[in-house]
């Protein structure tokens, strides 16, 4: 596949291919609790966790999770609608109850939480899976927050547009909340001001929220997302390292999660207007350029570089990196033809369906080293719901159409 074209083509083919069969894989799977997704799978075993698995098991649910599959099926059953009616409606009826369940948790507390009970109470969650109930202090926000909004978000555009306004009007307290250290950042502990207040200045909450400008602009809202603008001016001056091309995750550390920088650059491309300052495009253009060389060491992007080295200081590769890495890479590739990029999503590409990906079942190994897969959890102990593979490579599939490299593909069992 040396002809652009022809990659670029075949490729988005099997993205479209990859997130069907990875979306019937989890509708296939019973839900949990009142209509939860359950993506409670050991990527390497098989294995379904059970009560006796602690904080992987059953009994406890992740608002992170579920707050990502709800985006993630809305914005697949919109996607699969034209060219496989049978998954979009399939998609749309396990979305409908998820949406009630998230709107009736959001309605309750006021807030998504990282981790649930059997009750749906919020919990801190200790290793050996003992509780304690989360603090709920109003004015302190967290991801989870930003997941499920941004999954009522999509839902309401899509099933409930009455309801609509009502959640994009919660959106400046989310945005306010970052910009005025009030996010917390690590919720496996007790929500607190003082916490939030004395945490790392991470771009990270920057970072994730950005990825809901695109999502607004699809839903025809993009007077919602002036916020956007303004989180990419503030991560380029703070963040970015000029002599590496790297973006920090704190001012002035060492430490660079280069799955982050490239996830960003994936959002702010998604979120900028076809005629953006070119000046911008080749920042973020250099900042995936950077990353995925310093990061990307096989078997994929390495967790986290040295910014004064650019050595990898971790052994663990999530596999979330490099469909992160195919959405950035199309996406600047649409925009600049740099072949530079074009080998990037190449690799990228060729390192998750060659080394990731199992195919059958249709999910990805969690994490791997150079020694193979290794039962480490980036995040959350629950398999990807089409957040990080199914919505990147989408957005690679959106991008190939607009390049007119392929034709909106259809599923291998689609109209």
């Amino acid at each position: 596949m040396s002809d652009p074209a022809s990659f670029i083509g075949q490729a988005t083919q099997t993205y479209a291919d990859t997130n069907a069969t990875s979306l019937r894989w989890l509708l296939a799977r019973p839900l949990l609790g009142p209509g939860f997704l359950n993506s409670k799978q050991n990527s390497i075993t098989l294995a379904d966790y059970g009560p006796d698995d602690g904080l992987r098991g059953p009994q406890f649910t992740y608002g992170w999770i579920q707050g990502r599959g709800l985006e993630a099926l809305v914005t697949h059953a919109a996607f699969f609608a034209a060219s496989d009616p049978q998954l979009a409606a399939s998609i749309d009826a396990a979305a409908r109850p998820l949406y009630g369940i998230l709107q009736q948790l959001w309605s309750a507390h006021g807030h998504a939480y990282f981790c649930y009970d059997t009750n749906l109470e919020p919990v801190v969650a200790g290793p050996d899976g003992a509780t304690a109930p989360q603090a709920r202090p109003a004015e302190i926000y967290t991801y989870s927050d930003i997941f499920v909004l941004k999954g009522l978000i999509s839902a309401a555009a899509r099933y409930d547009r009455p309801s609509l306004d009502h959640y994009l009007a919660q959106l400046p307290a989310l945005i306010d909340a970052i910009e005025g250290g009030r996010f917390q950042m690590d919720e496996r502990q007790a929500l607190s001001a003082d916490t939030a207040g004395n945490q790392p200045a991470d771009f990270g909450p920057r970072m994730i929220l950005l990825g809901a400008a695109g999502m607004l602009k699809r839903i025809s809202r993009p007077d919602t997302a002036r916020f956007a603008d303004r989180f990419i001016a503030h991560v380029l001056e703070h963040y970015l390292d000029p002599a590496s091309g790297l973006l920090r995750n704190v001012p002035g550390s060492d430490a660079c999660n280069v799955g982050h920088g490239i996830e960003f650059v994936g959002f702010a491309l998604d979120h900028l207007p076809p005629d953006a300052n070119p000046a911008l495009i080749e920042h973020l253009q250099a900042i995936l350029i950077a990353s995925f060389k310093a990061g990307f060491h096989g078997p994929g992007v390495a967790l986290t570089v040295s910014v004064a080295t650019g050595e990898p200081t971790s052994r663990y590769c999530p596999w979330w990196s490099l469909p992160e890495t195919i959405r950035s890479a199309a996406l600047c590739h649409e925009r600049t033809g740099n072949a530079l990029v074009l080998d990037i999503w190449r690799t990228a590409h060729a390192a998750f369906f060659d080394t990731y990906w199992r195919g059958e079942p249709a999910i990805a190994y969690q994490t791997m080293t150079g020694e193979g897969p290794v039962d480490f959890v980036p995040a959350t102990p629950d398999l990807d719901p089409g957040y990080h593979t199914g919505l990147s490579l989408l957005a690679a599939v959106e991008a190939a159409a607009r390049m007119g490299a392929n034709r909106a593909p259809k599923t291998s069992t689609g109209a």
